[in-house]
C-alpha cells in the first residue's frame, strides 16, 4: 500500500470514544476547510462500526448526506450515530458530524442483505482505457510552475482524465461531461466497507466540478465558490476500488447558483457498481471562501 493510501486508510479508521460516538481526524494539510469527500468517508465508516454481529454481511445499499457547515481542519470531528432499524433486510443508521458543538454533516446510510432478483443496467460508455491516457502528473506537467505546490501534493487515489485538460489548458466553455479513472495506489484489504468509504471520498472530488466546465470555470477560479450541499450514492455491485474504476460524470442543469451533477462508477469489467448525485454551491464572490453558506 502507497503511504499516501495508507494514510487515507488511518483517516478512516476513526477512534471509538463512547457507544455510537466516533473521533475523526483531518490531514495536516493546507485547506481552508474540511474536504467533503473526507467527511462523507468517516460518517459511512462510522455509520458501518454500529452494525450487530449477525448483521455483519449486510452491504451498504445507499447513503443520502447534508453538508451544513463548513469543516475545521484545526479540531477533531466527532461522529455520533444513532441506530434507527435493525431489520430481518435492511438495516439503517444516522450519523451527525459535530464540531464546536454544532452540526456541519448528518447522513443516512442503509445496510441491505444481499437478495437475487432483477438485474439489468446501463452499459458502461466506450472509453479508453487508463493505460493509454497521461498519468496525474503527466497531465499537469506543462502546469507545473503555476501549480507545483497542488502537484506535489500525495494522492492515495489514481485519477486518469478521459476529456477535459486540466484548467489552466481549457479555452472556453466545454460539455458538462466528464469520464475519470480511478483506483486505489496500492492492495486494499477485502473489507467492503474501506472500498465504498475510499469511493465516497474519490466520488466528491471532481462530481460539481462538472456543474462549471459549460461556464469555462474551474474549482482553481478563485472568484468562484463551490462547496458541497448535498450527496447521495447508491451501491449496486460489488466492486473493488484498488482495481481500475470508470466514473462517468455529467451535469444536466445549474440554476440559482447550485450546480447539479450526476455519475456511474463502473468497474473496468463493465459492471455498473455505484451511482452518484451531487448538488452544490456555485457562488461567483470576491468574498473570503470559507464564508459559511
Amino acid at each position: 500500500m502507497g503511504r499516501a493510501l495508507d494514510e487515507l486508510v488511518k483517516l478512516l479508521s476513526l477512534e471509538p470514544i463512547e457507544v455510537n460516538i466516533f473521533r475523526g481526524l483531518s490531514p495536516p494539510d493546507d485547506r481552508q476547510r474540511v474536504f467533503g469527500g473526507q467527511v462523507a468517508g468517516q460518517a459511512l465508516m462510522a455509520a458501518a462500526r454500529t452494525l450487530p454481529e449477525d448483521n455483519a454481511e449486510r452491504h451498504l445499499h445507499s447513503l443520502h448526506a447534508y453538508f451544513l457547515r463548513p469543516g475545521d481542519v484545526k479540531v477533531p470531528i466527532l461522529y455520533e450515530v444513532d441506530r434507527i432499524r435493525d431489520g430481518r433486510s435492511f438495516t439503517t443508521r444516522r450519523v451527525v458530524a459535530i464540531q464546536h458543538g454544532r452540526a456541519i454533516f448528518n447522513m443516512s446510510a442503509s445496510f441491505h442483505v444481499p437478495e437475487e432478483s432483477f438485474d439489468h443496467q446501463q452499459p458502461m460508455p466506450t472509453t479508453p482505457p487508463p493505460d493509454a491516457l497521461p498519468t496525474w502528473l503527466e497531465r499537469w506537467e506543462p502546469y507545473k510552475d503555476v501549480i507545483a505546490e497542488y502537484l506535489d501534493r500525495p494522492r492515495p487515489v489514481d485519477m486518469r482524465f478521459v476529456d477535459a485538460p486540466p484548467p489552466p489548458g481549457r479555452e472556453g466553455p466545454l460539455d458538462p461531461r466528464q469520464r475519470v479513472w480511478l483506483k486505489a495506489d496500492g492492495d486494499l484489504p477485502d473489507d467492503p466497507i474501506i472500498h465504498a468509504c475510499i469511493v465516497a471520498w474519490a466520488s466528491d472530488m471532481t462530481l460539481l466540478d462538472t456543474s462549471v466546465l459549460p461556464h469555462g470555470l474551474s474549482n482553481q477560479d478563485d472568484q468562484l465558490m463551490m462547496a458541497s450541499l448535498d450527496h447521495a450514492m447508491w451501491f449496486h455491485r460489488p466492486f473493488r476500488i484498488d482495481e481500475w474504476m470508470l466514473f462517468d460524470q455529467m451535469s444536466p442543469t445549474a440554476s440559482e447558483a447550485r450546480g447539479f451533477a450526476w455519475g456511474h462508477v463502473y468497474t473496468s469489467g463493465g459492471d455498473l457498481a455505484v451511482s452518484v448525485v451531487q448538488e452544490g454551491l456555485l457562488r461567483l464572490s470576491t468574498k473570503d471562501r470559507t464564508e459559511s453558506v
